[in-house]
């Protein structure tokens, strides 16, 4: 079983290390020596469900924002920046291992989700037990996302992670995409639902007011964002990747903590702010929805490309 962390944890590590300045245009600049690269892994193509499985209790209207995001993704919407159009950027990995076509990814939210509001496997979580909750979401052609509730603790979490995503294996060597992302409103916001709150370690600023008016959710919107990206690009640990293959950087992980032009440690970028709410976003999705979402690693430039 392989498993890759996502992006917001290892802001506050690079903002406690200063191992390098972020900016949308800039070269990653962590080991010149190590490119960004393809490793000849499979991508993820075809018709793929995305899968939720809510393990806790989560608000209807909670539940709505990460559902209307997953639609986002492929619902092309007249408002721009939009959040179909950050994710068309991955088609240029696909591109770059076939350079006769785009991608061959279509991706769309499952038509069942599972809400497992009874903590079935207790409210204390080990990694084989977010395995084995992900394999409840159906067949091989799906990433089947675990979303943990706010007084759900899964091993590593706020500690190491703020979420992972990973393969295991099913039938007939056949192998499941999965994502795992934990609520932080409650246990770490600092570190996992910047730039939403006040992060714990690095240059302080004041935070942001999440589009959504959840904290919790918002965060997890980023990370499950980030983890998406990274599921596609690099599924089994062999795909997109810079660094080391057990910490590797990813599409959205080699870009952490940049959302628009100028950002710095400790600060997101410039940004779009809602008049009403004054909430900060830079991509708009279906039903009205506003989100923060993270830049994406551009393998052809090797630059970070953020929405706006």
């Amino acid at each position: 079983m392989a498993s890759f962390v996502s992006s917001n944890f290892l802001l506050q590590l690079l903002c406690v290390l200063s191992l390098f300045h972020l900016n949308s245009s800039a070269r990653l600049l962590i080991d010149d020596n190590v490119l960004f690269q393809y490793h000849h892994g499979p991508l993820l193509r075809g018709k793929i469900s995305v899968n939720l499985i809510w393990y806790g209790k989560f608000k209807p209207s909670q539940r709505a924002i990460v559902s209307d995001f997953i639609t986002s993704l492929e619902k092309i919407e007249p408002q721009k920046p939009s959040v179909s159009s950050w994710w068309k950027a991955t088609e240029k990995y696909y591109h770059l291992v076939n350079s006769k076509s785009t991608s061959s990814l279509s991706l769309s939210l499952g038509t069942t989700q599972i809400i497992d509001e009874t903590y079935s496997l207790g409210k204390s979580l080990a990694n084989n037990q977010i395995v084995q909750l992900a394999k409840r979401g159906g067949d091989k052609y799906a990433i089947n996302v675990v979303l943990t509730a706010a007084d759900v603790a899964v091993e590593g979490f706020c500690s190491s992670r703020c979420g992972t995503h990973g393969s295991a294996s099913k039938i007939k060597n056949s192998k499941l995409a999965y994502i795992w992302v934990g609520n932080s409103e409650t246990q770490c916001p600092g570190q996992c639902a910047w730039p939403f709150h006040q992060p714990i370690y690095g240059p302080q600023s004041a935070p942001l007011v999440a589009p959504n008016n959840d904290v919790g959710l918002d965060g997890m919107v980023i990370n499950l964002a980030s983890l998406l990206a990274g599921t596609v690009t690099n599924p089994f640990g062999n795909g997109f990747y810079q660094g080391p293959k057990e910490a590797p950087l990813e599409a959205a992980s080699a870009c952490t903590g940049v959302y628009g032009k100028g950002a710095y440690p400790g600060y997101a970028g410039d940004l779009m702010m809602d008049s009403n709410s004054g909430a900060s976003y830079n991509a708009n999705g279906v039903n009205g929805r506003k989100y923060l979402l993270p830049a994406l690693f551009d393998p052809s430039t090797q630059t970070c490309s953020t929405p706006l």
